[in-house]
């Protein structure tokens, strides 16, 4: 099974959520960001609402793992994409751009609803990288 790394700003959301499914469907898989901002908290909530407990995640930056040790990155965001290019021992790259939803201004449940909607989107990319590489050695 390949190793995965999935990468964002902050390691508080995206990356999470990845980290979160690529688990659920098998992949050996950690992620990191460029910073660490902690874990979100809508982040935890969206994710348990379908089953996926990310509340024991930790936020982690990048520097803080052996990188190379994984065989595909994950960057998920703009600004992961442009920090972490000349991750030389990392052959696969692969960027997802998902739109930030601690970003996201209103009510709680209006927050709460953008969440979901890139949770799910999350949802539907996992599953095709599943598909992809999950046959891959």
């Amino acid at each position: 099974m390949k190793k995965v790394l999935v990468v964002c700003t902050g390691n508080s959301c995206r990356s999470q959520m990845v980290e979160g499914f690529l688990c659920n469907l098998g992949f050996d898989v950690k992620s990191a960001g460029v910073e660490s901002h902690g874990l979100n908290p809508y982040a935890v909530k969206v994710m348990k609402e379908i089953n996926i407990d990310i509340s024991t995640h930790k936020s982690k930056t990048i520097n803080t793992l052996e990188i190379g040790v994984f065989d595909i990155m994950i960057t998920v965001c703009d600004s992961a994409k442009e920090t972490c290019p000349n991750i030389l021992s990392i052959t696969t790259k692969i960027h997802k751009s998902f739109k930030d939803p601690a970003t996201a201004s209103g009510s709680y449940d209006e927050k709460l609803q953008l969440y979901r909607e890139v949770r799910d989107q999350i949802d539907i990319f996992c599953r095709q990288f599943s598909n992809e590489y999950s046959s891959v050695e």
